[in-house]
């Protein structure tokens, strides 16, 4: 019998169309419990970045939403055109509780831990008979503070070493806690033993699950309110370290140069700038130079 043509394939009006997949329906949104539109996200971006130079993106939108929707709750109000408007006419007694809202305070004890190793050396080598004074001007709820102080107490052997730790930051909250140096115990779970029993005191009875860090830590600082965006620091000069770190990723380039120009007067001439691990500053090589892993000194002629 004859073969069929080879290669020939179903004419096109043979093809039957194929039925499109059934879509999953997709579950509405929620209804939020507060009314909060474009223009309200827009206005809480401009006063933030206005009054603490944060930038805040779209993405932050449902973050922004979450934390000053407690801030409605307390002030018994129901939409963020209300709150925005009651901050526009109390900002004296609400705009701190808004910054507070909207600031970033994550830390850790030890958080990069080559930091507080150079911290460490550079203490230890220390000849001057004058206290060291250091400084972080983000200072959050205290972890870093106190990092810095243990690692003093470790580099002298000591607990009353000839340091004072300035620690500073916009969050008035975060300070109070900073100030008090009461932690629950998971924060600690993953410290050497030995700094634990060295350090810290552990919590009894009704406080148990907690800890404090001893007296003599809390002794070396002084906590203090400060906002990066004032126009100068009435801090002091001749910091031998200062601690700058993931801070300046919220601010924008400029912002952060104003930031830095201040700063750098504020270092002792052998001093150490201690920044963040995601920062980067090779817009400021005229402020300050590179000296280590995420370490600056002040460049020649910057901060006089």
């Amino acid at each position: 019998p004859p073969r069929p043509p080879c290669g020939r394939g179903p004419r096109v009006d043979d093809m039957s169309t194929p039925e499109p997949l059934p879509r999953t329906p997709q579950a509405p949104a929620p209804p939020r419990e507060f009314e909060f539109g474009d223009r309200d996200f827009r206005r809480v971006c401009d006063l933030i970045h206005r009054h603490a130079g944060i930038s805040l993106g779209e993405g932050k939108r449902d973050m922004v939403y979450g934390r000053l929707s407690r801030r409605l709750r307390t002030l018994g109000l129901d939409s963020f055109r209300a709150y925005l408007d009651h901050l526009r006419d109390h900002e004296a007694e609400e705009l701190q509780a808004f910054i507070n809202a909207l600031t970033t305070n994550l830390t850790a004890f030890f958080r990069e831990p080559h930091h507080f190793e150079r911290l460490q050396q550079e203490l230890a080598a220390h000849a001057g008979a004058r206290p060291i004074r250091m400084w972080t001007c983000a200072a959050s709820t205290g972890e870093e503070p106190y990092s810095m102080a243990i690692a003093a107490c470790e580099a002298f052997g000591t607990l009353t070493p000839p340091v004072r730790i300035l620690a500073t930051d916009i969050d008035t909250q975060v300070l109070a806690t900073a100030a008090r140096g009461v932690y629950r115990m998971e924060r600690i779970d993953d410290l050497d033993p030995g700094l634990v029993r060295r350090y810290f005191l552990r919590g009894t009875g009704a406080r148990a699950g907690y800890c404090m860090v001893r007296p003599q830590l809390r002794a070396l600082m002084e906590f203090r309110p400060l906002n990066l965006l004032d126009a100068r620091y009435d801090v002091g000069r001749d910091f031998s370290a200062l601690f700058c770190r993931n801070v300046m990723i919220y601010f924008e380039k400029p912002t952060q140069r104003a930031i830095l120009s201040r700063l750098v007067t504020h270092l002792a001439e052998d001093g150490l700038l201690y920044t963040g691990h995601s920062e980067n500053y090779l817009h400021a090589t005229d402020l300050i130079v590179p000296c280590g892993r995420t370490l600056y000194r002040r460049a020649p002629g910057a901060g006089a």
